[in-house]
Formats: structure tokens, C-alpha cells, sequence
């Protein structure tokens, strides 16, 4: 059996995809958790409670943690460590394994390209909290306590990732003929994680003896394009004009009076303002993958945007 903790998200939507393809059983776990085709079960837990935790990784080979909380320091700090001491200990009894997907945030602002051997150096309170629940599995690891992995994605974007930034702030718009939004800085690169090619590689190191215990990049395509750029490419395939507005700081400070989640955003602007690179070359020289090109990437996400107006319409 593979769990998949959080599962109503754009990662586990695609990774039930691949698992199940691969002739996989699957369960799905959540605080309310709607059946999907290809899912063998469908279990309701809250992860921030320890026997409903377990219950939900009993019987289980393989549990990946891609639990998504309230954009909110508050809940994470509330919530995050208990759900990973909680995940790791019911795997320890269950004798499971355990790959948790995570972000960059514990790098903090990084000079060149971000790889697996980075530091951790937060500059940001989410950061500081990653850093710390990162460490608590390492640690677990080292120790020879449990067979586990982290993977790490960058931004992502993709067909189902509609919360996504990029989605939220470009492929929406430009569907609609709207103008567009980048946050603070479109003369920089900024990498993208492709969702399809970070499910993809969920299930590839998975099912790879020689992946466990270590850290991994997921396949993202390098030579990122600035935020101009990337805009430019998706109104093209949308056909429609890349109009366009720059969110500085000063309009994002002032929004974030009026809305919870912009404010907690803006602590994480220095991603923005400069260079966002990502590494990814331990995965593709060890699997030889290459991650989906952006201009392939932009296209299947605008493809999916019209798919669904035409379900919508017809």
C-alpha cells in the first residue's frame, strides 16, 4: 500500500495518477478526503493527531507527507511539528517508509543555484519552521531509526496547481484575456517546478532502493525565464497580448492590510527580488530524466485551462 498524506493537493492528485498507473494501491488521506479514480481507499485523519495518524499509515509500504497547512505562521508553528513527529512515529510502528516533500524555504536567500548540499540559512520565520521539521526527520534518519527522503521542489506550476502563484497570477489571468501579475521583480529568473515531473519523480525515487536516505531536487528545467519572459511565453500560447503588472512591495504591504494571506506572503518576497535558481542536476545525472522545458510545460498548463472552459461551456 502507498499513503498518501495530504492528497487533495496538485502533487498528490498527479502522484495518485503515476502510482496508480503503475498498478500501485493507494490509499488517499485527509482532514475530508473525496474519492478519485485509480484510489484503492480513502481514509479521513487529522495528522496533528497521533493515533489518527497512525491509523492512517497502518498496513502502509511506502507514506508520502504532502500535507498543505493555512498560509499562516500561527498554524504552522501549531501544527507542523506535530504532524511530522506524528508521521514519523506512526511509520516507525508501521514499518513504513517515509518521503516527505518540502520546499526550499530553509535555504533562505541563496547567492547561484540552489542544490541538495546547500545550508540551511532561513531568513524568514516559515523558513526557520521548515529548517526545524526538515531536521527532526535528517536527524531520525542519521540515527538509522527510519528509511525516509526528502524531496524538494521549487515554485511549481502545472495543470492542476491552481493555487499556485504562477497559476494564480498569470495562467489565470491570461485564460481570461485579463493582465497578468509578477511579483516584485520580472527582470530576474525564477525556476519553476513542473507538477507532473515532481509526481513523476515521487514515484521514481520510491520505487528506487538506492534513493533512499538522502535529500533530492526534483526534475526542474534550468535556464529558468524571467517573470517578462514567462509571461510573454504563456499569453502566446493563449494568443492573447502579455499585458502585465509588476506587485512591489509598497502595494503588497498595503494589500496585505485587507488580506491574511498576502500579508503572511510578504516575508517571503526576497525570493523574488533576486535570482531564484534551482538545481536539479543530482536527479537528472543519477535517473538521467530531464525535467519538462518551460515552453512545453506552459503549454499543457494553458491546454488544461481550456479544457476545463469547454467543460464549463458545453
Amino acid at each position: 500500500m502507498h499513503t498518501i498524506l495530504g492528497a487533495g493537493g496538485a502533487i498528490g492528485s498527479e502522484l495518485l495518477k503515476e502510482l496508480a498507473g503503475k498498478g500501485r494501491r493507494v490509499r488517499l488521506v485527509g482532514r475530508n478526503p473525496a474519492h478519485a479514480p485509480g484510489a484503492a481507499e480513502t481514509v479521513a485523519a487529522d495528522l496533528a493527531d497521533p493515533g489518527q495518524t497512525l491509523r492512517a499509515v497502518t498496513g502502509s509500504q511506502v507514506v508520502y507527507l504532502l500535507a498543505g497547512l493555512k498560509y499562516d505562521i500561527k498554524v504552522w508553528r501549531e501544527r507542523w511539528p506535530r504532524i511530522m513527529r506524528n508521521t514519523i512515529e506512526a511509520c516507525k510502528r508501521s514499518n513504513a517508509r517515509l518521503v516527505f516533500f518540502d520546499n526550499v524555504y530553509m535555504y533562505g536567500r541563496v547567492d547561484g543555484p540552489m542544490t541538495e548540499e546547500t545550508p540551511f540559512n532561513p531568513c524568514s520565520r516559515k523558513g526557520e519552521l521548515r529548517a526545524m521539521i526538515a531536521k527532526t526527520l535528517l536527524d531520525q534518519i542519521k540515527a538509522g531509526a527510519l528509511t525516509a527522503m526528502i524531496a524538494r521542489s521549487a515554485d511549481f506550476y502545472g495543470p492542476a496547481a491552481r493555487t499556485s502563484v504562477a497559476n494564480i497570477l498569470v495562467f489565470d489571468k491570461l485564460a481570461k484575456n485579463s493582465t497578468a501579475a509578477w511579483l516584485v521583480n520580472d527582470a530576474v529568473p525564477h525556476s519553476f517546478t513542473f507538477t507532473p515531473d515532481a509526481a513523476r519523480s515521487l514515484a521514481l525515487l520510491a520505487a528506487t532502493e538506492s534513493a533512499w536516505n538522502q535529500t533530492w531536487h526534483v526534475p526542474t528545467a534550468a535556464q529558468p525565464p524571467a517573470g517578462s519572459e514567462f509571461v510573454r511565453m504563456t499569453a502566446d500560447v493563449f494568443g492573447v497580448a502579455p499585458r502585465y503588472r509588476v506587485l512591489g512591495r509598497t502595494m503588497i504591504k498595503l494589500a496585505g492590510l485587507f488580506d491574511g494571506e498576502i500579508r503572511e506572503s510578504a516575508e517571503m518576497l526576497y525570493q523574488n527580488d533576486a535570482p531564484y535558481l534551482f538545481d536539479s542536476g543530482k536527479f537528472s545525472r543519477h535517473f538521467g530524466v530531464v525535467a519538462t522545458p518551460y515552453a512545453e510545460g506552459i503549454r499543457q498548463t494553458a491546454a488544461a485551462y481550456r479544457s476545463a472552459v469547454r467543460e464549463n461551456t458545453g
